[in-house]
């Protein structure tokens, strides 16, 4: 199987593997795990702020954020599509009591100005806004790259507003790699960050939540709340080390091979925007197509590729580190072969 569904599918190398087992471990509720705590020391670093927190998930990293930065029945801003209020059922609301209000989905192309003007300062009995989220890179945005330049501009807004702003950096690896963005850069322009090492890094688990001490150490206490409070959490992080110091500057491959697949495709129109792949993410519109996506999926699968469908009219395709040429060979031979057919 060439499985392009997402980067979550990845298995640790044998060198992650390795690195697991020889993993110095303790209890780390009680701040006594050394692996643990040397990545969060040295996540919290690349990203220039005093500390950070390991959590077993990307959602919990952010509801961690969005918890510290926003209190109940306050209210948190962020575009329609993000994966706060898209893919974590709703655990703004039902853990924090927090309320949520979106922009119209746009991807990575964020207006400034718009946010601006949708932030609800205290008075009037309105819910006032807390906090501001964008994600980076832009999941249901095809991967798409949110400009330093707009990214300042929103810190700006944010700062005239007295309120926060949280990346959800899932996969701002990948940004990174793609614009040349040191990390500290991104990190000096959010009070918060999540930061993913089970996808495009290949870690079997694991994200971080990234901030100032005080916000970190309130986040401790939301996470235990939370059932995060977890032990010798050393094996999983040895992987996420692991990932750091090897699968960054691989990153550049994946989108490569992505952009491989759009140009491939580009003669059917099914790739979405402009069809210019950013990232490790191509993302499949076929709303002109006489195919759906349900209907490519399954075929796709019949011949042994794996394709992630969104909508019935919305499918994606992401490459990976379990992806190689010949896999992307495959499945463009196979993907071109079922839409030259509709």
């Amino acid at each position: 199987m060439v499985d392009l569904r997402s980067d979550t599918v990845t298995r640790p190398t044998a060198g992650m593997r390795a690195a697991m087992a020889q993993a110095e471990v303790g209890d780390d509720v009680y701040g006594e795990d050394p692996t643990v705590n040397a990545l969060e020391a040295e996540v919290a670093a690349l990203f220039g702020h005093e500390a950070a927190l390991f959590a077993p998930t990307g959602s919990m990293a952010n509801q961690l954020a969005i918890q510290v930065l926003v209190p109940p029945a306050n209210e948190l801003l962020c575009d329609a599509d993000a994966h706060v209020v898209t893919y974590e059922i709703g655990a703004a609301a039902a853990y924090g009591g927090v309320s949520s209000r979106t922009w119209p989905a746009v991807g990575a192309d964020v207006d400034p100005e718009l946010v601006a003007s949708m932030i609800r300062p205290d008075g009037y009995f309105a819910v006032p806004t807390r906090a501001i989220a964008v994600e980076q890179t832009h999941n249901r945005g095809g991967g798409g790259v949110i400009p330093l330049a707009t990214l300042r501009e929103l810190r700006r807004v944010a700062d005239a507003a007295g309120v926060a702003l949280h990346c959800d950096g899932a996969r701002i690896w990948h940004a990174h790699v793609a614009d040349g963005v040191p990390l500290a850069s991104y990190g000096e322009l959010f009070d918060t960050l999540s930061v993913c090492l089970s996808k495009g890094l290949g870690a079997p688990v694991g994200s971080l939540m990234v901030g100032s001490a005080e916000k970190i150490e309130r986040a401790r206490w939301i996470r235990k709340r939370m059932g995060g409070g977890m032990r010798q959490t050393g094996i999983l992080a040895a992987a996420g080390r692991y990932a750091l110091q090897h699968n960054i500057d691989r990153l550049a491959e994946d989108h490569v091979r992505a952009a491989r697949l759009a140009e491939a495709l580009a003669p059917f129109a099914v790739v979405a925007g402009d069809g210019t792949v950013q990232t490790n993410i191509v993302p499949l519109d076929l709303t002109k197509c006489a195919l759906d996506a349900p209907t490519l999926g399954a075929a796709a699968r019949e011949q042994g590729v794996l394709v992630s469908v969104l909508g019935p009219r919305i499918a994606r395709l992401v490459t990976h580190f379990d992806v190689d040429d010949a896999a992307v060979d495959r499945a463009i031979e196979v993907l071109t072969g079922i839409f030259a057919r509709c």
